[in-house]
């Protein structure tokens, strides 16, 4: 299933993207696409109707964040081989996790707010994981169970704040708007492999980013496990995978991004997000 979130922001609706691309409303099934909206019986429910006999959404609505109501948006650095060198950095010997707040989440389309401030706003093409029931302590092996699908992220940065201002990355990260996720969730049963997955991102129709989930460091299921020996993973708690080579800041000379660029990007099998950035009065 490709399950959705449309309407104006703050009043967004439930629902799916059937076989023949049409929004469907899943409003009378289901609250939202959150939380207990994702544990497997509940994905079991909604995989059992029959698209065809939910209404039909007229138009084309903004589509919201694919997920509501996060609880964690935790993010991965350095975890793709080939962006580590690209930004002469060493792999790490475990992951690098730091937090993106959940304050930054918005739709895939929606506009992106450069800050007050910045230099050096920088795009990045992500896998987002979505947890569909409570991990602790889980293993490797069965880590997989605990994801209910899987979405596009950008983990949009501002690079000054996050390695110039000293601390911790997170400042750098999440900036109002600097997490748009969807279009859609896809659940795990329609994505073969997740560590074989195309990603892409354009900044104003020129290819800066054309990776796959191949050169991962650390993949999905050892990321899902890992983090749940430090914390427990929640159903709707979104996981940001980490980035392959291309951003602004590995660029020579760097490039950022400045008000009226606009960026595309996708993840194979996962839909595809357009944004303009403008600057934040």
């Amino acid at each position: 299933m490709k399950l959705l979130r449309y309407g104006e922001a703050g009043a967004e609706k439930p629902g799916l993207l059937d076989a023949d691309g049409t929004i469907r409303d899943l409003s009378g099934h289901v609250a939202d696409i959150g939380g207990k909206g994702l544990e497997p019986s509940s994905l079991a429910a909604l995989s059992s109707i029959d698209p065809k006999t939910l209404p039909a959404v007229s138009g084309k609505p903004r589509l919201g964040p694919c997920v509501a109501n996060v609880g964690k948006f935790i993010c991965i650095g350095l975890n793709y081989s080939d962006h580590a060198a690209e930004t002469n950095s060493k792999v790490p010997p475990e992951p690098i996790i730091f937090m993106k707040a959940s304050s930054a989440i918005v739709g895939p389309d929606d506009d992106v707010l450069i800050p007050r401030g910045s230099v050096k706003t920088d795009w990045e093409v992500e896998l987002g994981v979505v947890i569909g029931k409570t991990a602790k302590y889980v293993s490797e092996a069965e880590a997989l169970d605990y994801v209910a699908g899987y979405c596009v992220a950008h983990d949009v940065s501002e690079r000054a704040f996050q390695t110039e201002r000293h601390g911790q990355w997170t400042k750098g990260k999440s900036c109002d708007t600097f997490g748009p996720i969807g279009p859609w969730l896809v659940t795990r049963d329609e994505v073969a492999d997740p560590q074989d997955l195309k990603m892409w991102l354009k900044v104003n129709g020129q290819t800066m980013q054309d990776g796959s989930t191949r050169t991962m460091v650390y993949g999905v299921a050892y990321l899902v496990s890992y983090l749940s020996q430090f914390m427990s993973l929640q159903p709707g708690d979104i996981i940001s995978t980490g980035t392959p080579p291309g951003v602004g800041m590995g660029m020579k000379p760097q490039r950022f991004l400045k008000p009226g660029d606009i960026v595309e990007l996708g993840v194979e099998g996962l839909g595809s997000q357009k944004q303009t950035f403008k600057a934040d009065e």
